[in-house]
C-alpha cells in the first residue's frame, strides 16, 4: 500500500461527503471545487443537492453520489425506488442506499431482498452501494446483509451512515471483504478522519472511503469557495 502515500492516489478512493442538514449551496460548491482539484472519486450529498452537483462537476471525472432512504432506511422499497429514479434523472452516478435494517434484524430476508432489488432496478447502469449500518448488527447479520446485497446486484457494500451509534471499523471491513469476496466493492464510512485510519481501512479490504475530513486525510488545504456561491 506504499503507493497510497501519494495524495492523488489516496484521493481516488474517497467519496468527498457533505450530509449535514444545514449544508448550504456554498458548502456544496466548495466540495465540488475541492473534488475537482484533488481528484476525489465522487461528491456525496443529500438528494436536494444532486442536480447542482451534477451540473457543477460536468466535464470532470468526479462522480455525483447521492444517499437514498437516508439515514434510517425505513422509508420502504417503493419510496426508495422512486427517490432513486428521480436522483438518476437529475444526474446521480452513484446511489448509496440504506437497507431496511428492521427487516434484517427480524430475519425477514424477503423484505431485505425486495428493498435492495427495487433500488437496483431503479438505478440500472449506475453504481449501487448498500449501507448495512454495521453498528446496529451482529456479525451474523452483517454477513447476511452482505450476502443479500451481493446476490441482488449491488456494486458495493458500505458500513455506515455516520448518523447512528458508530462508524467503520477495521474488523467490520475485514468481515465484509471476506463475505463478498474480491470482486465486490467495500466502502468504509463513518469516523475516518486521518490518513492512518484511511490506510488501515484500505489494508483491511476497503476499496472506497466515505469522509467529510477528506482534505485532512490527504494532507491538503481547502481552496476558497468560488465566487457566486
Amino acid at each position: 500500500m506504499s503507493t497510497l502515500r501519494d495524495p492523488a492516489t489516496l484521493a481516488g478512493f474517497i467519496d468527498h461527503t457533505i450530509l449535514k442538514p444545514d449544508a448550504t449551496r456554498a458548502d456544496v460548491a466548495r466540495l465540488c471545487e475541492e473534488a475537482r482539484q484533488y481528484g476525489f472519486a465522487s461528491v456525496c450529498v443529500n438528494p436536494v443537492h444532486v442536480a447542482f452537483v451534477a451540473d457543477h462537476l460536468a466535464g470532470s471525472p468526479v462522480r455525483t453520489c447521492v444517499v437514498v432512504g437516508f439515514p434510517l432506511g425505513a422509508s420502504g422499497a417503493a419510496v426508495k425506488a422512486d427517490e432513486t429514479s428521480h436522483m438518476v434523472a437529475l444526474g446521480a452516478d452513484e446511489i448509496d442506499m440504506v437497507i431496511d435494517i428492521g427487516a434484517l434484524k427480524e430475519g425477514d430476508v424477503a423484505r431485505v431482498r425486495a428493498d435492495i432489488a427495487a433500488v437496483r432496478a431503479a438505478c440500472a447502469g449506475q453504481t449501487l452501494k448498500v449501507i448495512i449500518e454495521t453498528c446496529l448488527l451482529t456479525d451474523a447479520e452483517k454477513e447476511l446483509a452482505c450476502v443479500i446485497a451481493k446476490e441482488e446486484g449491488a456494486d458495493f457494500v458500505k458500513t455506515s451512515t455516520g448518523f447512528s451509534t458508530g462508524g467503520a471499523t477495521v474488523e467490520d471491513i475485514g468481515l465484509m471483504r471476506r463475505v463478498v469476496g474480491p470482486d465486490l466493492g467495500v466502502k468504509a464510512s463513518g469516523g475516518i478522519r486521518n490518513t492512518e485510519t484511511a490506510f488501515a481501512m484500505i489494508e483491511a479490504g476497503a476499496t472506497r472511503l466515505g469522509a467529510s475530513a477528506s482534505l485532512a486525510i490527504i494532507g491538503a488545504n481547502a481552496p476558497k469557495a468560488p465566487a457566486g456561491y
